[in-house]
């Protein structure tokens, strides 16, 4: 770690100059409230439930992990009121992909995370495209028109800008011999919820 020069120190946030706008060199903690109390001096405590972003769990982030992506942990704190900073909502994942348009505040969980072990519930998601990674709502997605199934277009040939302005897609497995290239259509939609099982996740 790089040592700070003498007579200067590193800043975890800076209020701009009047205004109430926080800036922030991390992206702040996000935890669900589960009790708030006082005590006899009336000092407010809030018992809080931890939300963990996934470069925090043991396995680390991966290619299927959303940038707005969290996991209700098992951790469990008190800590002061005066250390909440503000609100944000935690959606669902299938309410998180109906959003017509993501603020700063939302995010989503589709999983609880046990902090000690590494665990996660549900241990199986659907999953889609040839290479079977669970749906990421930040990446687009073509829909096969014969079998259903959702592909990455890097994974079948193609550019993001070209699945966007093509009409049709038909996977090269629904492709008869006489009509391998069909026009394609690409959406950015969530994939429907009936997709195949991922693997049971290995413990690192």
């Amino acid at each position: 770690m790089a040592k700070p020069r003498p007579g200067k120190k590193d800043l975890d946030a800076y209020t701009i100059r009047g205004t109430t706008k926080v800036v922030r060199g991390k992206p702040p903690y996000v935890a669900r409230i589960e009790k708030i109390e006082a005590d006899n001096r009336n000092n407010i405590k809030v018992r809080v439930r931890w939300y963990y972003r996934p470069e925090e769990s043991i396995g680390g982030r991966r290619q299927f992990h959303g940038a707005k992506e969290l996991f209700l942990s098992d951790h469990y704190d008190v800590q002061s009121a005066h250390t909440i900073e503000g609100k944000c909502t935690v959606h669902s994942f299938k309410n998180y992909t109906k959003l017509e348009n993501v603020g700063a505040e939302d995010y989503y969980c589709r999983f609880e995370y046990k902090a000690a072990t590494g665990g996660f519930t549900p241990d199986r998601v659907a999953v889609y495209c040839k290479c079977e990674m669970p749906y990421n709502p930040d990446d687009l997605m073509v829909q096969c028109e014969g079998c259903k199934d959702w592909y990455h277009p890097a994974c079948v040939g193609m550019t993001i800008e070209e699945a966007k302005k093509l009409d049709r897609f038909v996977c090269s497995e629904c492709s008869s011999d006489d009509d391998v290239k069909k026009p394609l259509t690409a959406f950015s939609a969530s994939p429907a919820a009936d997709g195949k099982v991922e693997p049971k996740r290995r413990k690192r």
